[in-house]
């Protein structure tokens, strides 16, 4: 049931102050409370947990389908570990957390806190992986992680503990590693797009913004109501660097001794789960899709006559659908506001005359619209909605990207674009590391980054680049971002 913040509904709005409104959703539905006593990490609330209980069960399916076995790593990782491979603990040591003290005992070598796995699983790859019979060897876990993440945090978007899955694998070749890359690209539109409904572009990411120890960095980025992507599912061919440093090899058809190709993939359900917020939600709360609301219908009697009566709907509802019977004392006003705000797809009003007549109230959140319908043909219409539900959130939310990307043909155009929310696309010199000067003057001049090459697009121009004025050898995208 609602607590006080809850009953105050939301007062921002989504389109004029989405700071605000997304501070509110967060806080008054619920899903989070920032007031756990260690600054960066919060207290996910049952709305949320349910929600994303939801959303890892959708993934791991995905994963386990494809032949990603489950694990659980450690949660500490030696030091030892880290160094090994010198660019991937370059990228990674201003955001460790330490463990120097067990008790009374001070540890000789300091343990982190996991801001990543590649260095658990790599090292325990070396002791599994003998033949080339071994690969693919594809495995994942279910995760939290620990970043002493230094710029401004905010739930679900940026914080210093995000809840994630982490796949692995090991392959023969680069072409197989490659493959997986691909597959995860796959695994990536089928949930996020297809499920969840968020819309994203996947980029291959230039050699300046790759991942700490990456040979090639692909991820998909969802672009907020105000003008900034949030970097979703990232998928990387490893460096052998990694290969090398953890021993991960293989021998051959051939009899001969190789080097494993590497890859891991990153869902962030916390941050997923941000998009999903943003994505749907409107000036009256949350939005969930279907697949994973909390709870997917609500029913309200109206009057204590009608408590049998919904008791009798719920029995035949929760055989295909999760569903509760709101018993509280608020006036049926409140009662509507209060879950439209919380996001829950149906709403079923039982009132006395409605029932006189054999027809019952049905409001669905995704068309915000009241249906009157006979009695005799609920279950019907429900299972009718929910075929619908998600299909016409994801329609809704496809329009975010409507006219959002810019073709720009100098710093001009690109600091337009991205004053007025958009996404810029242009000419560029290079996506290897000579090209980083020029990124540097678009993160002076705009705020916004360079985000990478489409992944699917042809990025050959006959143009130049915006900053250099060098001829441009591809096309790439540019945006602020969180």
């Amino acid at each position: 049931m609602p607590n006080k913040t809850s009953e105050e509904g939301i007062t921002a709005k989504k389109d004029e102050n989405f700071s605000e409104w997304f501070t509110q959703v967060v806080q008054r539905c619920e899903l989070a409370d920032i007031r756990y006593n260690v600054k960066g990490f919060l207290v996910f609330q049952p709305w949320s947990v349910l929600a994303m209980e939801k959303m890892y069960g959708i993934l791991e399916n995905n994963l386990q389908k494809k032949g990603h076995k489950p694990y659980f790593f450690p949660t500490l990782i030696p030091e030892e570990n880290l160094k090994k491979e010198s660019s991937h603990i370059g990228g990674f040591t201003p955001e460790v957390f330490w463990v120097t003290q067990g008790g009374k005992n001070k540890f000789e070598e300091r343990l982190a806190l996991r801001p990543t796995s590649e260095t658990a699983f790599y090292q325990m790859f070396s002791l599994w992986i003998r033949s080339h019979k071994d690969l693919p060897f594809k495995a994942y876990q279910r995760a939290n992680v620990f970043r002493y993440e230094t710029k401004a945090t905010r739930p679900f978007l940026r914080s210093r503990e995000f809840h994630w899955i982490e796949r692995h694998s090991a392959h023969a070749t680069e072409k197989d590693a490659f493959v997986q890359v691909k597959e995860d690209m796959q695994t990536t539109e089928e949930v996020l797009q297809n499920i969840f409904g968020i819309p994203f572009i996947f980029f291959e990411r230039p050699a300046w913004d790759k991942f700490p120890g990456a040979y090639r960095t692909f991820a998909a980025d969802a672009l907020n109501p105000d003008g900034k992507v949030i970097q979703q599912p990232s998928t990387h061919i490893i460096s052998q660097d990694f290969s090398k440093a953890f021993d991960v090899k293989f021998k051959d058809k051939d009899e001969k001794e190789k080097l494993a190709w590497i890859t891991c993939y990153g869902p962030a359900i916390s941050r997923i789960f941000a998009s999903v917020i943003i994505t749907h939600g409107d000036n009256k709360g949350l939005r969930f899709p279907w697949e994973i609301a909390p709870t997917q219908i609500i029913i309200i009697p109206i009057d204590k006559k009608l408590n049998k009566k919904a008791e009798q709907l719920k029995k035949e509802i929760e055989k295909f659908a999760s569903v509760e019977i709101d018993y509280s004392n608020k006036r049926p006003g409140e009662k509507f506001n209060y879950w439209e705000m919380k996001g829950i797809p149906i709403r079923i009003d039982l009132g006395l005359k409605d029932l006189e007549k054999k027809q019952i109230t049905i409001f669905r959140r995704d068309l915000n619209k009241k249906e009157l319908i006979s009695e005799t043909n609920v279950i019907k219409t429900i299972q009718k909605i929910s075929a619908e539900f998600t299909k016409n959130l994801i329609k809704q939310a496809n329009k975010v990207f409507d006219n959002r990307i810019k073709d720009t043909k100098n710093l001009s155009g690109i600091k337009k674009a991205i004053q007025q929310g958009s996404i810029a696309r242009c000419g560029w010199c290079s996506v290897e590391k000579d090209g980083e000067k020029c990124a540097e003057v678009i993160e002076k001049e705009t705020g916004a980054e360079v985000r990478g090459t489409k992944f699917d697009e042809k990025n050959k121009t006959s143009g130049k680049c915006v900053i250099c004025n060098k001829p441009a050898k591809h096309v790439v995208y540019i945006a602020k971002s969180y």
